[in-house]
């Protein structure tokens, strides 16, 4: 692979939360790149701020069908998909197809420009996990006719027919496994805990909780996040690698830690747990901080703030 100040990058999935932080990135790194998104859950206004920039491109189109690429084409990042809950399942479908035609289509593409191609999996393929925290050996526990099977089972299809086109072709590689995300540009109705959370704290109305809160989560800031891409995209490292902070927090933790960062404290509210919703999910990071030289670095409270002060002012357009 060339020099990232050399390359041409395609991002699929660009105009999303963490595609448009990719393009920003490899943009400020002096690469060409070409973002591909359908529109389906992510957004012109995430990207528009790129659109007289040189080297930048938008393709509006699904990846589940066929794309050409004019050009040489250096690496493919494949960040295509629903991946809120309140997303794949209104759109279970879609998000299967997009983790196996999907994957297949940008894998062929690969295939054909010689390029690198870096895969965003997730944490969910660790489903309901019996081994805490979870290292990427663990095979997972995951309900495959479950509600929340159409993500988990995508993106475990997705890594087998990676790691079939790394064996069988000779396809350049990366997997990561990304825990949960956070920071400005993610949808106000997206339905995950901090934007969630976020909305009710700055609306003065109790934060919405389910279960009793007592289930955990490590959250990582997108900035760190983009660092860990990009480590693991220029690494010799095929993965999968665990990209995600090992800082575990309940439900409850959190709740209280936006409160704090929005400046307002309207208390909770219990709702009913999801079906196979994960009781326990932290990385165990040891492949990352050893191999990559890569840790999640932002405190949870300098984060949420930054996230909250976005939000403050997202809040204030729309009214």
């Amino acid at each position: 692979m060339r020099p990232l100040a050399e390359a041409h990058v395609v991002i699929t999935g660009g105009a999303g939360f963490l595609g448009s932080y990719l393009c920003e990135r490899f943009l400020r790194e002096g690469s060409r790149v070409t973002a591909v998104d359908n529109l389906l859950t992510g957004r012109r206004g995430n990207i528009a701020h790129l659109g007289d920039v040189d080297g930048f491109a938008l393709v509006e189109h699904d990846v589940t069908k066929h794309l050409d690429v004019p050009g040489d084409v250096d690496a493919i990042l494949h960040f295509a998909s629903p991946a809120s809950p309140i997303d794949y399942l209104r759109l279970p479908i879609p998000t299967m197809k997009v983790g196996a035609l999907g994957t297949h289509n940008m894998l062929g593409l690969a295939k054909a420009k010689g390029a690198r191609f870096l895969l965003a999996s997730t944490s969910e393929v660790y489903g309901d996990p019996q081994v805490h925290p979870q290292p990427e050996s663990y095979w997972g526990h995951v309900n495959p006719i479950g509600p929340r099977g159409v993500y988990d089972e995508a993106k475990r299809f997705a890594e087998a027919l990676t790691f079939a086109y790394h064996r069988s072709h000779g396809v350049d590689v990366r997997v990561a496994r990304i825990f949960n995300t956070y920071g400005p540009r993610m949808r106000m109705e997206d339905g995950r805990a901090v934007p969630a959370f976020m909305n009710a704290a700055l609306g003065d109305v109790p934060l919405p909780v389910h279960g009793d809160g007592t289930q955990t989560r490590s959250l990582s800031y997108v900035d760190d996040m983009v660092d860990g891409f990009l480590a693991l995209l220029t690494h010799d490292e095929v993965g999968p690698v665990n990209l995600g902070s090992p800082f575990e927090v309940t439900m409850l933790e959190l709740a209280e830690a936006v409160q704090d960062a929005c400046g307002s404290h309207p208390g909770v509210v219990l709702h009913p747990r999801p079906v196979d919703d994960p009781q326990v999910r932290r990385p165990d990071t040891t492949l990352a901080e050893r191999v990559l030289g890569w840790r999640a670095a932002t405190p949870l409270a300098e984060g949420l703030a930054r996230t909250a002060a976005w939000w403050r002012e997202q809040r204030s357009t729309a009214a």
